[in-house]
């Protein structure tokens, strides 16, 4: 069965994505998102430009070796850019294997070992009053688990928290409150302030008015978002251990791996990262030296199924699990491929579920559900996701950033 074709399909349906669609001589097709958030053209031309070429009269079924040849055979190796490409081409290849065998994928990753995947919603307010409320919303919603970001006083903005503002600078097409959309419309990223010793004097209030309000028995998650110094992260970990987090996410840029000892030496809050991260040399120091109990990075920027599930078994050495990245920029594509793997896999923690738009699933079509606070796959053969391309046609990409940060003195800043 070999790849007749692979088209590059660019559309925004209220924000950007990039799908690749492979088609066999025998007529089955299969999707993968190569969507990086703010660089989407970018990952679309390394397809359409350096990737696509190769493709033509490959064996679709050789999903390891073609794997190995766009990695191994570029020689430039890893990096957003490069690792999304490969996802795309791994996760269209597995879907097309899953509908030639007639099984939805998770089967061919091994079955089930869970019956659906435990999910965390975004709950955020500029205020507590405006926090609880969405909480409140979430959990009628059916989230088991909530991730808590709030506002800091004295910033007019901050990231994670939704507003109305935020909808309609964010081209969702609507000016109602809607999950944290960061990447925003423009010839240049917009700038927000940061203010580290406030956050670090309120973000303990908050969860403690929190947990006054719901309890002790909700999964709590908060994102810190790479602000922090590694000893300031130490203190934020440290002050917030009363309370229970589920888990402690990206406290620090993770470049530089070692300053997570000094992180983890100081607190048990349980600590989550690796959504930035690309491939499973990003995660070596920090599985080995278990400085880390969860793994953030999505299918669609570390490699594919196939790269991703090498990294949950290697992590699953250390016991440590997988908390994948899922904001509405991993496409429903990816998410897909993410809920088969999840499914699959011994080593599962929890999976970030952002809704998307109406319009997006208008694109995409997926067809796997959410009920009472988990996912669970389609039972169609392969990943269960349909790409309209009538609809495609209808959203042009349109310019998008994420923001940047400045400190108060006007110094840059990690946002």
């Amino acid at each position: 069965m070999k790849i007749e074709s692979a088209e590059v399909l660019v559309s925004s349906p209220g924000r950007n994505f990039v799908t690749l669609r492979i088609t066999t001589d025998t007529g089955v097709t299969g999707l993968g998102d190569a969507t990086v958030n703010g660089r989407e053209l970018a990952a679309a031309s390394y397809l359409a430009d350096h990737v696509v070429p190769l493709l033509i009269g490959l064996d679709a079924h050789r999903i390891e070796d073609t794997w190995q040849y766009l990695y191994r055979g570029a020689y430039w190796r890893r990096g957003p850019i490069t690792m999304a490409a490969i996802a795309a081409v791994d996760t269209a290849l597995w879907d097309i294997k899953a509908k030639v065998a007639g099984l939805p994928l998770y089967q061919l990753l091994g079955g089930r070992s869970r019956e659906g995947l435990l999910c965390y919603g975004h709950a955020s307010g500029a205020d507590l009053p405006e926090l609880f409320d969405s909480i409140r919303h979430h959990q009628e919603e059916g989230y088991r688990a909530i991730r808590v970001q709030t506002g800091v006083p004295g910033l007019p903005s901050v990231y994670g928290v939704a507003s109305s503002a935020n909808a309609a600078q964010g081209g969702m097409g609507v000016t109602t409150r809607y999950d944290h959309e960061p990447a925003r419309p423009g010839e240049r990223p917009v700038e927000e302030s940061w203010d580290t010793r406030a956050y670090i004097r309120h973000i303990p209030t908050v969860f403690e008015a929190v947990r006054n309000e719901f309890g002790p028995e909700m999964p709590l998650l908060h994102d810190a978002h790479h602000r922090l110094t590694p000893i300031e992260a130490a203190k934020v970990g440290k002050l917030l251990e009363p309370y229970d987090l589920f888990w402690l996410e990206d406290v620090t840029p993770a470049e530089n791996q070692a300053v997570l000892r000094r992180v983890r030496e100081h607190t048990t809050t349980p600590l989550a990262i690796g959504e930035v991260f690309n491939s499973i040399f990003d995660y070596k120091d920090l599985f080995e030296e278990q400085l880390i109990d969860y793994v953030r990075s999505p299918v669609t920027h570390a490699g594919g199924i196939t790269a991703l599930r090498r990294i949950f078994d290697y992590a699953s050495v250390y016991q440590i699990k997988s908390g994948v990245h899922g904001p509405t920029d991993v496409s429903p594509v990816g998410l897909a491929a993410a809920i088969h793997l999840g499914i699959a896999i011994p080593n599962f923690g929890i999976q970030e579920y952002m809704k998307h738009s109406d319009a997006t699933h208008e694109l995409f079509r997926p067809s796997y559900t959410f009920e009472d606070g988990m996912l669970k796959p389609s039972e169609a053969p392969g990943l269960g996701v349909d790409y309209d391309d009538a609809v495609g046609a209808a959203h042009a990409y349109a310019p998008a950033y994420l923001p940047v940060a400045r400190l108060l003195d006007g110094s840059m800043h990690n946002w």
